[in-house]
């Protein structure tokens, strides 16, 4: 093989706003965001640009936060957690077309268990989004959701 024929990127930590007695465990993939005051990110994170975490935010290992997800103080994004920002609203990817992603607004204190995927919604304090759920619409209701896709559970 070629080497030539790779164009590598190498990231790491670019170009972000952390705020004081923040950690992250390397490797991690985060760039053009905001981090707030004593933040944890695990390993094998990655955090996009124009993202922003509060403050005492835990992101743990895996986790993927891309472009567009306001993430606010005292939240738990476990493992393997997944946001999205591309609904597919052409029946395929937006690929360059950016106006065609939508936001997601998490509230203080929200809870996210391993493996959750979210789609573009508000989540509103207080709630809880259990393992392996898939968020599809807004959880307004503070409570445990669940399932695919999610429900107020209780």
């Amino acid at each position: 093989m070629n080497n030539m024929s790779c164009q590598r990127k190498a990231v790491g930590i670019v170009d972000v706003d952390f705020g004081i007695n923040v950690t992250v465990v390397e490797p991690v993939n985060i760039y053009g965001c905001r981090v707030g005051d004593g933040s944890f990110i695990g390993p094998f994170v990655e955090i996009q640009k124009d993202v922003t975490i509060g403050a005492r935010c835990r992101i743990q290992s895996h986790a993927f936060i891309c472009e567009l997800v306001e993430i606010s103080d005292d939240c738990f994004i476990s493992h393997g957690a997944k946001f999205v920002n591309d609904t597919f609203s052409r029946g395929g990817p937006a690929g360059g077309d950016k106006s065609l992603w939508k936001a997601t607004s998490i509230e203080s204190g929200v809870s996210i268990g391993t493996n959750a995927t979210i789609m573009p919604v508000r989540i509103v304090s207080g709630c809880v989004i259990g393992a392996g759920a898939v968020v599809t619409r807004d959880c307004l209701v503070p409570g445990i959701y669940a399932g695919n896709p999610a429900t107020l559970i209780r």
